[in-house]
C-alpha cells in the first residue's frame, strides 16, 4: 500500500520525525518496506495486513497512527451545493440480489463540467503511483485511496430508464469493456444493469457504453458494499484484477458506503457541479452490530503477563472499539464495522498486544492448566479388543468402506445397502454391508505373494438401510485360514481351526468381562449349517461364527477352509460389563478330578456347561473338557469325553471325602440330564444306567 506522508495529515497531526514514524508503524505490523522522498512529500510504501482491508487507504493507516501517538482524528466536512429535485428521482436503484449486494448507495451530480483536476488533486493521484485521467475519475480514485472504500462514476445520461439494477448476469450477455474488450458473463457473476443491459461488472470494473467521457454533464456516484467471495470468484473467472476487486475481495465497512457517495458529491460540487437532494440509500436487511466478550483474566493467560486494565479499555477505544462493563474484569466489546477482521474474543487481545508492544511479552511460556479429557469408554473398549487380538494371533487390517456390488450380492448379508452417488468406480458403488468381504480380498492378496498362515481382524463400521434411514453401525470381524505359527523343521505345521476362532471370541468376552455368554447353534448366510454358532450375551445375540461357506469361498478363488467371525460391537458396547473385582492370590492348594463319561455325539459342551453352572456347586473353581475321543473301544455313536474339575475353599484345604461329594452332585447331575455313562479305569461302570 502506497501512503503519502501529506496525505496522512490530512487526518492527523504529525509532528515527527521520519525515522520515528517508521518505527512507530513498524511496532504496529504496518511494515513500511521502503521509502522515498516526491519534492515536498515522503511516499510510504507499506507492507499491511492480508485481513486489515481498512488500511488499505490513508484513513485506515491515521487511524493505527492516532492510537499509537494517542493523537485525535482531524474532523472532516463535506459541504454540498444541492439542486432541488430529489436522487430518487433521478434514478431508481434496485437490489435483486441482497446476499451478493447487501447495501448500494448512490448520489447524482448534474451540471459538472468533464476536466482536468485542480493542482491538489492530481498530486494526491499521482502520490499513490497513478496518471490522472479527468477531474470525475480522479475524484473515485481519491475516495479510494483515502478511505479504502471503492466508489464508481455512471454517466446518467447512458444509463437506460435511469434504473440502476444489481442481479446476477444471464447466459449469453456481454459486457463491453474498456479499450473495446468484451467480457463474456455467466450466471453466477454479479453486474449493475440499466433496464436494457449490463453496465458496469460490480465491484472490478465499469462499463466502456455508460462510462464517463469529455462529454458527459450529469454523474452518477455509486457507491456499495460487495460479497466478497462473490467479487473474488468473478475476478478469477474474468481474469480482471482491479484495485476496486482487491478492497472488496478483503471485505468492505457495510456503514461506510453514504459516507463515501457524500465525500465524492462535495469534492465534485467543488468541482462545478450541483448534487441531487439526499443519498439513495438501499440497505434491505440492515446488520447488526457485532459484539464480543472480553476477559480480562484471558488477557493474562493469551499474553502470558499481566496488563493493566485501564489500558487495555484505552487501547481499544482508541482503535474505535466501545467497551461496557459488564461485571469486574468483564467487557462487552462493540465492534466497529470496518473492522471486518474482528470476530472472537483472542482478536480483542491480539490489538492490545500490538499496542501494548511485543517486545514486552516474555519470550518464555507461562504455565498452562491442562484441563484432564474426559474417559472415551468407547475408545478404551476398542483399544483393549485390538491388545487382546494381537495377544491371540490376530494382526489388524483397515479396508475401505466401498464394497463392489457383485461381490457384496454373494455375501447375502441381508441388509440393503446404500449405494454412492458418485462413486470412484462400478466396483466400488455401494457401501460395505459386511467386513468380511475386505478381510477375504485380504486374505487373497496375502495368499497370492505366498504367505502360509492369515489371520486378520477389523474393526469399523458397516452401513445399510433401516426404516428408509441409512444407519451405520460398529462391527468387529475376524478371519483364519492356514498354518499357526510358523514353520518349524522338527515338527509338523499345525492348521488353524474352528477353536482357534471359537476361542479368540471367549478370550475378548472373558477379558472384557461381558460375562456370562454362550454360544448356540444358529444357522446364518455366511457360515455352513454344521459349523455355524451364534454369540448369545444377555439374552441377545450380538454376533456369529463358524466355518465360511464354499461357495462363498470360491467366488474368492479361495480352496483352503476360512474360520470367521462378526460381532455386532454397537449393540454390545451398549452392555455393561460386570465390574472388575480383586481377587487375591490363592493361599490353599486346589484339588483336581478328572470324570470320563460314554456320551452321545449330540451333547453339546454348551449344554453340559449349562447345567453344571444351575448347580452352583461350592467350591468348583473351574471345569473344562479335558478329552475327547472315538474309536473301535467305543460303542457306534458314541464318544468319551473327559471333564477336568478343579475345587478350592477360600479359607482351608478341602478334604478328598468334601471332593468326592461334590464330584458325586455332578456325575450325578450329569448322567440324569444326558444319560452319561461313566467310565472308571477305562471300563464302564455298570452302576451307572445305560443309555
Amino acid at each position: 500500500m502506497i501512503i503519502s506522508l501529506n496525505w496522512l495529515k490530512d487526518y492527523i497531526e504529525l509532528d515527527l520525525p521520519l525515522p520515528q514514524l517508521i518505527e512507530k508503524l513498524n511496532m504496529i505490523g504496518l511494515m513500511v518496506e521502503d521509502w522515498e522522498e516526491k519534492g515536498s512529500d515522503v511516499i510510504l510504501d507499506i507492507e499491511t495486513y492480508a485481513n486489515r482491508p481498512d488500511t488499505l487507504g490513508h484513513l485506515g493507516v491515521a487511524r493505527e497512527l492516532a492510537a499509537a501517538l494517542e493523537l485525535g482524528i482531524k474532523e472532516q466536512k463535506w459541504p454540498l451545493t444541492e439542486i432541488e429535485q430529489k436522487t430518487s428521482d433521478l434514478a431508481d436503484v434496485r437490489i435483486w440480489d441482497d446476499e451478493l449486494c447487501p447495501r448500494y448507495s448512490g448520489m447524482v451530480i448534474k451540471g459538472i463540467q468533464v476536466g482536468p483536476s485542480p493542482e491538489w488533486l492530481r498530486k494526491r493521484i499521482e502520490a499513490v503511483g497513478l496518471k490522472p485521467i479527468n477531474n470525475v475519475v480522479d475524484v473515485t480514485n481519491y475516495v479510494l485511496f483515502a478511505t479504502a472504500h471503492p466508489i464508481h462514476a455512471f454517466d446518467l445520461a447512458k444509463i437506460s430508464g435511469r434504473k440502476i439494477i444489481i442481479r446476477k448476469a444471464t447466459d449469453a450477455e456481454v459486457l463491453r469493456g474498456l479499450e473495446d474488450s468484451d467480457i463474456s458473463l455467466t450466471p453466477e457473476m454479479l453486474v449493475i444493469a440499466d433496464e436494457k443491459k449490463p453496465i458496469a461488472l460490480a465491484g472490478i470494473i465499469g462499463g466502456e457504453e455508460s462510462s464517463v467521457t469529455e462529454s458527459t454533464q450529469d454523474v452518477f456516484i455509486e457507491s456499495a458494499c460487495f460479497d466478497p467471495v462473490s467479487i473474488r470468484k468473478t475476478s478469477k473467472k474474468t481474469g480482471i484484477s482491479t484495485d476496486a476487486s482487491y478492497r472488496f475481495e478483503r471485505g468492505a465497512d457495510i456503514s461506510f458506503p453514504p459516507q463515501a457517495a457524500l465525500m465524492a458529491a462535495s469534492l465534485l460540487t467543488q468541482l462545478g457541479g450541483k448534487a441531487s437532494k439526499g443519498i439513495a440509500d438501499v440497505y434491505p436487511k440492515p446488520r447488526k452490530e457485532k459484539t464480543v466478550v472480553l476477559r480480562h483474566h484471558r488477557i493474562s493467560d493469551l499474553l502470558g503477563l499481566e496488563i493493566d486494565e485501564e489500558f487495555a479499555v484505552r487501547t481499544l477505544a482508541s482503535l474505535g472499539f466501545q467497551a461496557e462493563v459488564q461485571q469486574r474484569g468483564v467487557w462487552q466489546v462493540k465492534i466497529p464495522q470496518f473492522r471486518v477482521d474482528v470476530e472472537r474474543e483472542a482478536d480483542l487481545i491480539e490489538e492490545i498486544a500490538r499496542f501494548y508492544g511485543y517486545d514486552k511479552i516474555p519470550a518464555s511460556l507461562p504455565p498452562l492448566r491442562v484441563l484432564e479429557l474426559p474417559v472415551d469408554q468407547k475408545r478404551e473398549r476398542i483399544n483393549k479388543f485390538r491388545q487382546l487380538l494381537f495377544h491371540n494371533g490376530f494382526d489388524e487390517v483397515l479396508n475401505f468402506s466401498f464394497s463392489d456390488p457383485e461381490k457384496e450380492a454373494r455375501l447375502q448379508t441381508g441388509q440393503k445397502a446404500i449405494e454412492i452417488r458418485n462413486p470412484v468406480s462400478s466396483k466400488a458403488s455401494l457401501l460395505r454391508t459386511t467386513l468380511l468381504g475386505g478381510l477375504l480380498e485380504n486374505i487373497v492378496w496375502n495368499k497370492n505373494r505366498g504367505a502360509e498362515g492369515i489371520h486378520l481382524f477389523e474393526i469399523g463400521n458397516v452401513y445399510f438401510w433401516q426404516n428408509e434411514t441409512n444407519r451405520e453401525q460398529l462391527t468387529l470381524a475376524l478371519a483364519t485360514t492356514g498354518q499357526v505359527g510358523p514353520v518349524q523343521w522338527h515338527r509338523k505345521s499345525e492348521d488353524t481351526d474352528f477353536f482357534r476362532i471359537k476361542g479368540a471370541l471367549e478370550s475378548l468376552m472373558t477379558y472384557s468381562r461381558y460375562e456370562p455368554f454362550s454360544f448356540k447353534e444358529e444357522d446364518h448366510a455366511f457360515f455352513e449349517q454344521e459349523y455355524s454358532l451364534a454369540m448369545i450375551f444377555k439374552e441377545e445375540t450380538v454376533g456369529y461364527c463358524g466355518l465360511l461357506k464354499k461357495n462363498l469361498l470360491d467366488s474368492y478363488s479361495l480352496k483352503e477352509p476360512v474360520w470367521a467371525a462378526e460381532l455386532n460391537l454397537a449393540l454390545l458396547f451398549k452392555k455393561q460389563p460386570y465390574s472388575f473385582e480383586f481377587t487375591p492370590v490363592d493361599r490353599f492348594p486346589s484339588i483336581t478330578r478328572d470324570v470320563s463319561f460314554i456320551s452321545s455325539r449330540s451333547v453339546l459342551y454348551q449344554d453340559i456347561k449349562e447345567v453344571v453352572e444351575k448347580l452352583a456347586i461350592p467350591y468348583l473353581m473351574e471345569f473344562d473338557p479335558h478329552d475327547r475321543f472315538s474309536g473301535s473301544s467305543i460303542p457306534n455313536g458314541k464318544i468319551s469325553l473327559s471333564l477336568r474339575f478343579v475345587f478350592r475353599h477360600p479359607q482351608r484345604t478341602l478334604l478328598a471325602k468334601e471332593v468326592d461329594a461334590l464330584q458325586e452332585k455332578i456325575i450325578n447331575a450329569l448322567v440324569t440330564k444326558f444319560k452319561f455313562q461313566l467310565r472308571k479305569g477305562g471300563k464302564i461302570d455298570k452302576r451307572i444306567r445305560k443309555d
